[in-house]
């Protein structure tokens, strides 16, 4: 009888201890999209969860690239380079989320802007976070910006302290026996890898995964640049910066340059 009904059962029916809600906190999860308007603006619904959503990628992001950071710097290259493509496929829906954004009219958004001073996508301490980490630490945003949490603060220090994943990509090439401790050492290095991609595939291949997350995040940024000067022109932005002018500024940096600079010297 007991073979039977185990049998019979259906997962997720023995005992119902765990539901679909339950285990992903929807009821929390879903009570979290509260506009400011009042009146309500309709599309105020569509910007807050666009960018709670950004905000739960970007936390998954971090988590990807702490742990490939953390195994490079043991001298691990296979799964640094597994977690790294799969930022690379988490960065693609970055960018076409933005398609949706796009469907919001300026004349919709302005309904609802003034509600966001002084809040504004350049206070969010998981974007800096993911930029330190990657190699692009940048102590002056902590001086510039005053308005951060302390616990934000706390972490995006903790980011300028600890190792990048730079430092874990040079960790590895050092394990493989090469010198890392000058710019003309690491080019020599990476000149060898490239031209020996049969011997050095594995360190290759983690370097183009290296390049991949870059370019997506400039893909990223100059996409949501397009997406702010369609919403609001030449405005500033509600956080006190330049808006597009400064989006458009950060259009060119890059987390891995050397790696940039080695496709003029091949």
């Amino acid at each position: 009888m007991t073979e039977e009904i185990l049998h019979d059962a259906h997962f997720g029916e023995q005992g119902g201890r765990l539901t679909y809600g339950a285990y992903l906190r929807l009821p929390d999860l879903l009570d979290q999209q509260v506009p400011e308007s009042s009146p309500p603006a309709h599309d105020e619904l569509l910007f807050i969860t666009i960018h709670q959503v950004y905000e739960l990628w970007f936390k998954l992001l971090l988590s990807e690239l702490t742990d490939a950071r953390d195994r490079m710097l043991a001298g691990e290259s296979y799964l640094p380079r597994v977690r790294l493509e799969r930022c690379l496929v988490v960065e693609r829906v970055l960018v076409n989320q933005v398609d949706v954004i796009d469907t919001m009219t300026p004349q919709d958004f302005l309904a609802f802007r003034n509600k966001l001073s002084p809040a504004s996508g350049f206070q969010s301490a998981q974007f800096r976070e993911i930029e330190f980490l990657s190699g692009a630490k940048d102590p002056g945003y902590l001086k510039r910006f005053k308005g951060l949490a302390d616990e934000d603060r706390a972490r995006l220090q903790a980011r300028l302290d600890e190792p990048s994943i730079w430092d874990g990509f040079l960790a590895v090439l050092a394990k493989a026996g090469f010198d890392v401790s000058t710019a003309d050492a690491r080019f020599t290095a990476y000149a060898a890898i490239a031209n020996d991609r049969e011997r050095f595939g594995q360190l290759w291949d983690l370097a183009e995964a290296l390049v991949a997350h870059d370019q997506a995040f400039s893909l990223w940024r100059a996409r949501h640049v397009l997406m702010a000067e369609r919403q609001i022109g030449t405005k500033p932005g509600t956080g006190g910066s330049a808006g597009g002018a400064y989006l458009r500024s950060r259009i060119e940096m890059r987390f891995y340059p050397e790696l940039w600079e080695l496709r003029s010297r091949l």
